[in-house]
């Protein structure tokens, strides 16, 4: 008795091979780039005596185009106007992908600090520089530890820092925002400074949370809103009403509103 087996589709398995080799040319290159931006980076540091301004502009001008480059991203910035630069923020953006960071680093006009997971200290490199630059690593599972990763964020920020952080906690699987934790926006009201809500459209679609390192060419946009106050009518906002508002903001702009 003979059996009749389907041919394997060419048409739709050569596309995925194809992809799959470039997308191992494009994390061959991201490690190599990554690696040698950071060197540079902290050989410019350690020659401008411990100086962060311009180590820290590097992967702004260096480092993150020519990453959204390899993955074939266009970013455009929307209302970056409305924004006194001169001030230090405390930005709150949603979370979809690695890329974010690179459309941030983009798309920002100032020297930017992160809050990172403690994780990222396991990472070569990338938690060398973190650390050059006064970045601050927050464990999620010690409350009195992540207090005073806290406390040195605002500390960094009240000295005229910078600071970004992903209030959802982790990265997003479907596009849709997770609930802002209340704790990360202690970190603006410590220092005084305004939030800043960043919206974030298209970097899940460029390189999606699942899978190993599947890029695809895309557009990512990036939207800037107005800075939102620590007070309502003389009275200090609450974390959990703050982490609300910029929650609100955050959504209003990835629906092409707020700015």
């Amino acid at each position: 008795m003979s059996h009749y087996v389907e041919p394997i589709p060419v048409r739709s398995t050569l596309p995925r091979l194809g992809w799959g080799v470039l997308n191992l040319v494009q994390f061959a290159f991201t490690l190599a780039w990554t690696m040698g931006c950071i060197s540079l980076a902290l050989l410019v540091y350690a020659l401008s005596a411990g100086r962060r301004r311009l180590p820290l502009r590097m992967a702004s001008w260096l480092w993150a185009p020519g990453l959204l480059g390899g993955a074939g991203a266009r970013v455009r910035v929307d209302g970056l106007e409305q924004v006194d630069w001169s001030r230090p923020y405390v930005l709150v953006a949603n979370h979809q992908s690695v890329i974010d960071i690179c459309a941030l680093f983009r798309a920002v006009p100032v020297p930017l600090h992160f809050l990172l997971k403690q994780e990222m200290e396991r990472v070569p490199f990338v938690s060398w520089y973190a650390r050059a630059m006064g970045m601050v690593f927050i464990p999620r599972e010690d409350r009195r530890a992540a207090t005073a990763s806290l406390r040195r964020s605002a500390d960094a920020v009240r000295a005229g820092a910078t600071l970004c952080i992903f209030p959802e906690g982790t990265r997003s699987r479907d596009g849709r925002v997770g609930p802002f934790k209340p704790g990360a926006f202690e970190v603006a009201l410590q220092a005084g400074v305004q939030v800043l809500p960043v919206a974030l459209e298209g970097t899940g679609r460029v390189l999606p949370a699942e899978g190993f390192f599947r890029v695809r060419p895309g557009p990512i946009r990036v939207r800037f809103g107005a800075p939102l106050a620590l007070e309502e009518d003389g009275a200090a906002l609450s974390r959990q009403a703050l982490a609300a508002r910029a929650q609100s903001a955050v959504e209003a702009l990835l629906r092409g509103h707020g700015t």
